[in-house]
Parts: structure tokens; C-alpha cells; sequence
């Protein structure tokens, strides 16, 4: 399970700007900040993730968005950018990201730390039943920095 926003896709102002700007336009509201359909990825992103997918896995994507329209959006933008294909998750109304990884159960989480909306208590990992959390490997980047780093093999992420 990867997440989108901040993790793989980061709104379109951000292109060519350091992380420190990247997170201060999200803190002051930049107006491409709540335009999805003009989301772009973070670095390699779709190389990456395309390198997972051809190692028989099962990709699952989880966005922030809740209102349909900001579903597709966020689809459209994984589709336009040649992402893998994979199931996009999102909260229903009534649930915490929490929620959608305990019911799901990844392997494996990868996910942004949240920085500029207020850290750990905003990523989706920190709220998972213990038991459930004890059998997925998290693995928590710093928001805006990609995933280009990360290795290409999927069993080696469980080493990290």
C-alpha cells in the first residue's frame, strides 16, 4: 500500500522547489495545493513503482480525498502519469485512515510523515491495532521527498 498525496503525487507548484518551500506553500494553502487533476508526481514515482509492479504484487494506492469528484481526480492524475495499475483506497465518511489499512492489511505501508499538516498523528499507520500494525512493514518517508531512493526489489523494502 503506498500513499498519494505527498508520497507519490504533490500538487503542480511544487514542481522544482526544495522540500522547506514544498511544505510552506501546503502550510499557506497554495492554491494548486487543492487542484488535484494538476497533481504531478514526486520525482520517479511511476518508474518505481512500475519496478514493484512487475514483481507480482498486489499495488494498493490510499489517497486523503473522500468526495468522489477528488477520488477521480486523484485516479485520473495516477492514469495521466502512467502509474501502475492498483486499487485506490479512500476513507468512507465514517472512518480513519486506520480504518482502511486494518481492514486491507498491506505488507507493507508506505507513507509520507506528514510534515505539513501536523506529523505522526496524521499519518495513517499511527492509529492501527497493535496486533494488525505488528504484521505491516511501515515505511515512513519524508513528505515531498519520493520514493526514488527506496530499493527496486520489494523484498528488500522489508529490510529497511
Amino acid at each position: 500500500m503506498v500513499f498519494t498525496e505527498g508520497t507519490i503525487i504533490m500538487h503542480s507548484n511544487a514542481a522544482n522547489k526544495k522540500r522547506k518551500d514544498i511544505i510552506n506553500q501546503v502550510k499557506k494553502r497554495d492554491t494548486s495545493v487543492h487542484n488535484f487533476q494538476t497533481y504531478i508526481p514526486i520525482g520517479s514515482a511511476p518508474k518505481k513503482l512500475k519496478q514493484w509492479a512487475s514483481q507480482s504484487i498486489d499495488l494498493i494506492y490510499l489517497t486523503s480525498r473522500t468526495k468522489q469528484n477528488q477520488i477521480d481526480q486523484i485516479k485520473d492524475v495516477l492514469i495521466k502519469y502512467n502509474f501502475p495499475k492498483g486499487k485506490l483506497l479512500f476513507r468512507k465518511i465514517d472512518q480513519n485512515y486506520s480504518d482502511v489499512v486494518e481492514k486491507e492489511e498491506p505488507d507493507i505501508l508506505i507513507e509520507d510523515d506528514c510534515e505539513s499538516i501536523g506529523g505522526k498523528k496524521e499519518m495513517a499507520i499511527t492509529y492501527v491495532k497493535p496486533l494488525i500494525r505488528s504484521k505491516i512493514k511501515s515505511i515512513p518517508i519524508k513528505e515531498f521527498d519520493g520514493i526514488d531512493y527506496l530499493p527496486n526489489k520489494v523484498e528488500d523494502l522489508f529490510y529497511i
